[in-house]
């Protein structure tokens, strides 16, 4: 017997330098999904901060550090599904920190733990030079959590540019692929849906993508347009400007008939 259609929410945000003010506009708008029906809501990557980089290691934390401990006490108030998009996370090797997204369940309980793979070291003409990994290790793992709706796939940002991760969770099951992005705005405009969509369509599977919008510190700019995308490849919902939110209903019945009338993943050869 299918499970009846749930709400889910991904938030959209500007996060700046000051950590307390972003935890708690993120507090804000995840008890305003909640409050609206959602029971699964994810916010994006760096939802905690994103300031100057001479502030980074101050800001890191541990898995039990604040901001954390703050999305996992409201998941169990609230009763949701609550992805933590990232946060920078102490104790990484070498000095550095990972780019870290945690899944916690309605009772509170940590069911997924991933660290960033793929790292962003690019120049995307915006003006500005890009050198994640030189603060940022990458992760090592795939991660499938079971969540309360089904099987998760967890990635960051940059993670969406390579499909084979996405094949990782499609092969373990996964139904839901949560994507929390801080996309620039010069590649967001060009490459956000498309490749979102794509996810979507080759996987069979929802996608939720939570992101940073607007203009930070430094004079970074974001791409936002937070979305929901279901396995057809359809945007289901779309943040506009600003801070906000994108709800959507994840269907299982809908991902059934589709997975059965177009059986593409039992048709895979390599």
């Amino acid at each position: 017997m299918s499970l009846p259609p749930q709400v889910i929410a991904a938030v959209q945000m500007t996060s700046g330098a000051d950590k307390a003010e972003n935890v708690a506009k993120a507090t804000a708008l995840i008890r305003r999904a909640a409050s609206r029906g959602a029971s699964f809501v994810g916010v994006p990557e760096n939802f905690a901060w994103m300031g100057p980089e001479a502030e980074r290691d101050q800001n890191a934390e541990t898995l039990e550090g604040p901001a954390l401990a703050t999305m996992q006490a409201l998941a169990r108030e609230l009763g949701i599904t609550l992805l933590a998009g990232s946060v920078l996370e102490a104790g990484a090797p070498g000095g550095r920190l990972f780019n870290t997204s945690v899944l916690f369940g309605p009772d509170g309980a940590r069911l997924g733990v991933y660290r960033k793979m793929h790292l962003f070291d690019v120049e995307v003409g915006d003006g500005q030079t890009y050198r994640e990994s030189s603060a940022v290790a990458p992760g090592t793992e795939v991660v499938v959590a079971n969540a309360p709706l089904g099987k998760v796939g967890l990635s960051v940002c940059y993670d969406l540019r390579f499909p084979e991760l996405y094949r990782k969770h499609s092969e373990a099951g996964a139904v839901l692929l949560t994507v929390p992005a801080a996309f620039t705005l010069a590649t967001g405009k060009d490459h956000w849906e498309v490749l979102l969509r794509a996810r979507a369509i080759e996987n069979q599977a929802y996608v939720i993508a939570p992101a940073q919008q607007g203009r930070h510190p430094k004079d970074r700019m974001t791409w936002g347009h937070a979305m929901i995308v279901d396995p057809w490849g359809l945007v289901t919902a779309r943040a506009s400007e600003g801070e906000g939110l994108a709800m959507a209903e994840f269907d299982h019945a809908l991902l059934a008939r589709l997975r059965k009338s177009l059986p593409a993943l039992n048709h895979r050869r390599l």
